[in-house]
């Protein structure tokens, strides 16, 4: 059975700008993993399969109920868990019967399953014993997340849309999202750059401008049917520039072939030995037989050109934005970063970080790993200075870059170019373009404003302008580096890093991503 249905629906940004057309999906009991790069429409889709806006053009069918979980809940003032919960006259209910203050239709319109099915749904979330009188505004960004989730598990609707639900939640809070869909019976639509989650959707649909399109199976299987279609790209493409070549040939023979022609009928026409209409027949067949041969050309010509065209896009679509990192000539062995029993406690002497010792020394990779609330953000500006420690020492040796998931470094309303020259004062305008191209911002994309970027174009941003530095960091930090970043760019990332030499310090609950950029050890705080 299929909950929700859409029938060569398009869609359009508020603006007018274009973002997919004559798109078929339909979604039943089942888990779905909506991929595709930043910017081309996928939280607009879940708006449409919710209902919350119009498709520009084709037809929606909804079959069953739909409901979303909010990214940033919205909490107004005064609220309580139980209004995140979805529940709040409900509850309310239950507490005035319990107080001896329900009326004839508090008695009638009771919910006396209540209790237990938000008891169930909190504990399946992690959130086992929480009260739903506690404030909304006392709960976490990640107990918010776990509520909405828990909200959704209430009401029970027959698809659920999730848009990147595991977003500045840690492992354990992330595994409970996993655990949550994978026992979920109905349908699901899950908004998603996690790869450990998307590994347990039961199909991935891949959105582009051209529409969807459908993968079975989870992120592993798609990322190899991906692999082998950007292969078989390539060898289409290769072939289609090898028919371009010999089409080319043949055409250069036929017109050499034609010359040699028209030069002997020349020769022949000048001894004068045949009378001059026999002549005049010869010359016209001999032109339409050019012209012939000159259309047919001229079509091989165009076709494989045409064919050439088509491989180099699908080429394109499938191919990894790529770029390299330049050096940092950090020497191994180096001391790069040391805490020696640092200690840290704000003002009022509640502690964040106690007795914490370890050392980086030439181009290590270390991973900062723990819960939400234990520390990481803290050592991270101890490390840079940030912030002092109030016991013990930290010792940093090089010349360090900090890079935040939202790269805050760059000014909003600066072009890229006027971002790097801002923070590389010494550098020329040639200098600027030459170190952006690097990054692949070559030409007009320099004068892109930093505003109007993806997530992965503002971290590559980011990069170029302090890693091409007249003095280059040795010591690079990353917080929560691939939080808004698409799968394209979060590969490409890791490509990049994967070939840095320099060191890494990374904040992040991403294991694919620490795993693929090499890291060697990690730091857990709160264990």
């Amino acid at each position: 059975m299929s909950f929700v249905t859409l029938d060569a629906v398009s869609a359009a940004t508020p603006d007018g700008r274009p973002l997919f057309e004559n798109l078929n999906l339909s979604i039943g009991a089942e888990r779905i993993g909506l991929v595709g790069r930043n910017g081309v429409g996928k939280s607009t889709l879940l708006a449409l399969i919710a209902g919350t806006r119009p498709p520009l053009s084709g037809a929606i069918t909804r079959a069953g109920t739909v409901a979303s979980l909010e990214q940033t809940p919205n909490v107004s003032p005064g609220a309580r868990l139980a209004d995140l919960l979805g529940v709040r006259p409900d509850w309310d209910r239950l507490t005035r019967i319990e107080r001896g203050e329900g009326d004839e239709t508090d008695l009638s319109d009771a919910d006396w399953e209540l209790p237990a099915r938000l008891d169930q749904a909190l504990a399946d979330v992690g959130l086992a014993g929480l009260d739903p009188e506690r404030p909304a505004a006392a709960l976490s960004g990640g107990q918010a997340t776990r509520a909405g989730l828990a909200r959704l598990l209430i009401a029970r609707p027959d698809v659920l849309l999730l848009d990147e639900p595991t977003n500045n939640l840690d492992a354990e809070a992330r595994e409970i999202v996993s655990r949550v869909l994978a026992r979920w019976k109905g349908g699901a639509v899950v908004v998603s750059h996690d790869r450990s989650l998307l590994r347990g959707m039961d199909r991935i649909v891949e959105l582009s401008s051209l529409g969807a399109r459908s993968y079975g199976g989870g992120y592993d299987l798609y990322a190899e049917r991906k692999t082998l279609e950007a292969d078989a790209a390539q060898r289409d493409l290769d072939h289609a520039e090898r028919e371009v070549r010999r089409v080319a040939r043949e055409a250069q023979q036929a017109r050499e072939r034609k010359d040699r022609r028209d030069a002997g009928g020349r020769k022949f026409a000048a001894k004068g030995s045949e009378p001059k209409i026999v002549l005049g027949m010869m010359a016209e067949r001999a032109e339409n037989s050019g012209a012939r041969e000159g259309k047919l050309a001229e079509k091989r010509t165009g076709q494989a050109a045409d064919a050439k065209a088509a491989a180099e896009a699908r080429v394109e679509r499938a191919r990894t934005l790529g770029f390299d990192l330049p050096s940092s000539h950090l020497p191994e062995g180096r001391a790069v970063l040391a805490f020696d029993a640092v200690g840290f406690a704000w003002p009022d002497g509640t502690p964040v970080i106690e007795e914490l010792s370890f050392r980086l020394a030439g181009p290590e990779r270390v991973a900062v790993v723990g819960p939400n609330g234990t520390g990481k953000t803290t050592l991270i500006r101890l490390a840079t200075g940030d912030l002092l420690p109030t016991t013990g020492e930290v010792r940093l040796s090089v010349p360090v870059a900090l890079l935040d998931q939202r790269a805050a470094l760059l000014n909003d309303e600066e072009t890229i170019l006027e971002n790097f020259r801002r923070l590389n004062p010494a550098a020329s305008v040639n200098d600027a373009h030459a170190a952006l191209a690097r990054f692949l911002f070559r030409n007009a994309a320099a004068h892109q404003v930093a505003g109007t970027l993806s997530g992965g174009e503002r971290l590559r941003a980011a990069l170029a302008c302090v890693l091409c530095a007249a003095v280059p960091p040795q010591l690079l930090i990353l917080d929560e580096p691939t939080n808004h970043l698409d799968l394209s760019s979060i590969e490409a990332v890791e490509a990049a890093l994967s070939g840095y030499d320099g060191a890494l310090l990374v904040v992040s609950h991403d294991e694919d991503f620490l795993d693929a950029i090499g890291v060697e050890r990690r730091i857990v705080l709160g264990a």
